[in-house]
């Protein structure tokens, strides 16, 4: 059980999160999002995702001051939140709850990941990675395995009892297990390397096919156990950084015991096929990747892919309803290609907030560029800033982001 000491901290924290919680704007936002979601905006929506915590501590407020590990788990998502909320909330929703993990385990592909690892900054969680590649051979594809999922209850149990007790009556507890990703193609790049992986398709084609084929019917068989077992999560406030509220989901029949993967959202993605041909993109991609987006009520697809020239392809998953803009992309070409069929889900340039020095003006030119470039087209936007690696210890650039970005949308 948790000592007198974590309990007040927690609790103080939870009632903060509360408060924020009740207040109208909430649902407001949430109305906003859905309104996005549904491909008639009222404006577009912000959100910024993957911060780099470890330069955010503005007056000590992120430091932890529990001492039990599963509290200083709760605390520190709550510190976030309420930081977040303070000073770049933008388009986020403070949920009235605090999720509980179910104890879900997954065995995953059977193959552990070999790589070397660049630091550069010993506080920051970003890494540079060069894997080794476990996929040389034809006789290497006997090391990926079919993924097993099971669920311990005497954990789960245990989990929720701690919680109650640490929390109180101060806020709501949603036990909470995931929808899980199902990229294809990010999971073979740490098992390969960048370079091998192209090599192979290029050089080994039949072979990476089967791998492909592996994988998808890998996922397709998670998704079977995690339905049979009622682990799919509920309560899902966010895909892939961004609102995911809508009107359309769950789907009809959902049983909130047993959710269904066409109840949720899901988000896909093949980073590292970002170069290759629209036709390779079709073969190696869509093939495998189509299957699974049909599972799924709704889909969040791309990432920092470049898909301006490929949304005939993007066009044949099922159920897209959002597509990533990365700052690769040619945002003309996209926005055309988009129209109003999917919301234009752009993701600024990061590089902005790493510069030597913060340039506001140029950040307010990238964002209007991008809302006139889809109001021009008529493409619903949404502009999410992720993948934060630094802002040079200098918290005020993501707030003077949030403050500029939340400008820019609402004129």
């Amino acid at each position: 059980m948790p000592s007198k000491k974590d309990t007040a901290i927690i609790r103080e924290l939870a009632a903060q999160v509360s408060e924020i919680a009740a207040l109208p704007i909430q649902e407001e936002k949430r109305r906003l999002w859905r309104k996005l979601n549904g491909l008639k905006p009222e404006r577009p929506m912000v959100m910024i995702d993957q911060v780099c915590w470890n330069e955010m501590n503005i007056g000590d407020v992120l430091t932890l001051q529990c001492e039990g590990r599963e509290c200083r788990n709760y605390e520190r998502r709550m510190r976030m939140e309420l930081f977040q909320w303070k000073h770049f909330p933008v388009d986020m929703v403070v949920e009235p709850f605090i999720t509980v993990p179910k104890a879900v385990h997954d065995t995953g592909f059977g193959i552990s990941v070999k790589e070397d690892v660049a630091v550069t900054d010993a506080h920051n969680d970003v890494r540079g990675h060069l894997y080794h590649n476990e996929l040389a051979t034809d006789d290497d594809l006997d090391k990926i395995k079919m993924p097993v999922i099971t669920h311990d209850h005497a954990e789960t149990e245990r989990r929720m009892a701690f919680a109650n007790e640490l929390f109180g009556d101060t806020i709501e507890l949603s036990p909470w297990s995931f929808v899980p990703y199902v990229g294809i193609w990010d999971p073979i790049t740490t098992w390969m390397g960048a370079e091998a992986l192209l090599m192979a398709i290029m050089d080994r084609p039949d072979f990476m096919h089967r791998v492909a084929a592996k994988l998808s019917n890998g996922y397709l068989s998670k998704l079977d156990q995690l339905e049979e077992l009622g682990l799919l999560g509920d309560q899902q406030s966010t895909i892939h950084c961004t609102g995911a509220y809508t009107d359309e989901l769950p789907a009809e029949g959902h049983n909130p015991e047993k959710p269904r993967t066409k109840d949720r959202w899901m988000f896909g993605l093949a980073q590292i096929l970002g170069s290759v041909s629209p036709a390779m993109y079709d073969e190696f991609e869509i093939t495998y990747a189509k299957p699974i987006c049909q599972r799924f009520g709704l889909v969040y697809y791309g990432c920092c892919e470049p898909l301006h020239g490929k949304m005939d392809q993007v066009r044949k998953l099922p159920n897209v309803r959002k597509v990533s803009m990365s700052p690769w992309a040619d945002q003309e070409i996209g926005a055309e290609e988009i129209a109003g069929d999917y919301v234009f889900s752009r993701k600024p340039n990061p590089a902005l907030l790493a510069a030597t020095h913060f340039d506001a003006e140029a950040v307010r030119k990238d964002l209007t560029e991008t809302r006139d470039i889809c109001a021009k087209h008529g493409c619903p936007l949404e502009l999410i800033q992720k993948d934060i690696s630094t802002v040079c210890y200098e918290p005020q650039r993501l707030i003077d982001w949030a403050r500029i970005a939340m400008e820019v949308v609402q004129n």
